[in-house]
């Protein structure tokens, strides 16, 4: 059995068996769904712009995966203090395969929460507007959640201290999440901004959910490039920091 498949099922079996974690996890997704939903849902639609529910369910899917995917390296630091890392370390795997291993069962369950939140959407009056490009959504997800478990695993390498790590993950999660299309457009932001944003990863995320889940036309060879690239180079500096860990 691969190392990559064995860390993939433990982080599966560690979410599969705490379920408050899965409750605790939506609030935060429904707090947004229901208070942008409903504060700003008809000014809108109102200005002629559409179903704002159609427009903002892609970004709070987009959310739940980013913040459940960069949380997940919550569990690199446990493991830290309590030995597990350093028997898997002291095996004879590749680092790549333990890494990997652990972002796609982060991605995995951050998938699952995602698809949680779009089915909760169905109840405020989203739509997926074609079925048949439902599974490049899943790819999509798929791209976004080893993005954001890529980031958050290897930001946590670095850390040891489990009360800084989750105010570093904010630091880092909520101007992606406001500089961003995720909840209403940014076309009237200043130019600093609209240059934040055009950097900003959690952005191109958005578009590609909104693209496969709304229908709504975006630069798709560009956002996969981007996020491609930002997962070949995290995922090379991700391994450089792992195999710099101490056994």
């Amino acid at each position: 059995m691969s190392a990559l498949f064995v860390m993939w099922n433990r982080q599966i079996k560690e979410y599969t068996r705490n379920k408050q974690r899965l409750i605790v996890s939506l609030v935060q997704p429904l707090l947004f769904l229901i208070a942008f939903g409903f504060g700003l849902g008809n000014l809108f639609e109102s200005s002629g712009s559409g179903n704002y529910i159609q427009y903002l369910l892609p970004g709070i899917v987009g959310m739940t995966i980013m913040m459940n995917s960069m949380m997940g390296g919550m569990g690199l630091i446990w493991d830290k203090k309590f030995g597990f890392l350093k028997e898997t370390l002291v095996a004879p795997v590749s680092r790549t395969s333990l890494l990997f291993g652990r972002c796609l069962g982060v991605t995995t369950t951050s998938i699952f929460q995602g698809l949680v939140v779009l089915f909760l959407g169905y109840f405020m009056g989203f739509r997926i507007t074609n079925w048949g490009i439902f599974p490049i959504a899943i790819l999509f997800m798929t791209l976004i959640g080893l993005l954001f478990s890529l980031i958050g695993t290897t930001l946590a390498s670095i850390f040891d201290d489990m009360q800084s790590f989750p105010s570093v993950m904010n630091f880092l999660m909520m101007p992606m999440m406001f500089i961003s299309e995720a909840f209403f457009s940014t076309e009237n932001f200043p130019s600093i901004l609209q240059f934040l944003v055009k950097i900003n990863p959690f952005n191109y995320s958005v578009n590609l959910l909104r693209f496969s889940l709304s229908g709504i036309e975006t630069n798709v060879s560009l956002a996969i490039s981007i996020v491609g690239v930002l997962i070949i180079l995290i995922g090379i500096l991700g391994t450089w920091f792992f195999n710099k860990m101490e056994s």
